[in-house]
């Protein structure tokens, strides 16, 4: 605490670390539909929104969560553009 208090910034950070430890994350439990479709993130958005609502789940692990559904989506929906260009192609002859 001496070298803490003498300005040593190591020493201050190791009282720090013991005081108040860095922050371990937990498993988040939360039930959500089956993803298959872009618009399935819907409605597993609505689920963590009520599970932050009911407490069930903190903001920033609903957050977390959150950006996850957000890159599914993003990817379900790029898949399902993909895959209509390509059911489009085949219809009117095109590469």
């Amino acid at each position: 605490m001496a070298a803490a208090k003498g300005g040593d910034v190591s020493a201050a950070r190791a009282l720090l670390d013991r005081l108040v430890p860095p922050r371990k994350e937990r498993p988040v439990k939360v039930v959500l539909p089956e993803l298959r479709t872009a618009k399935d993130a819907r409605d597993a958005l609505a689920a963590v929104t009520a599970a932050v609502a009911e407490g069930e789940m903190l903001p920033h692990e609903g957050e977390a969560v959150v950006r996850l559904l957000e890159s599914y989506a993003r990817t379900a929906a790029a898949a399902e553009l993909e895959e209509r260009v390509a059911a489009l192609e085949i219809r009117v002859g095109g590469p």
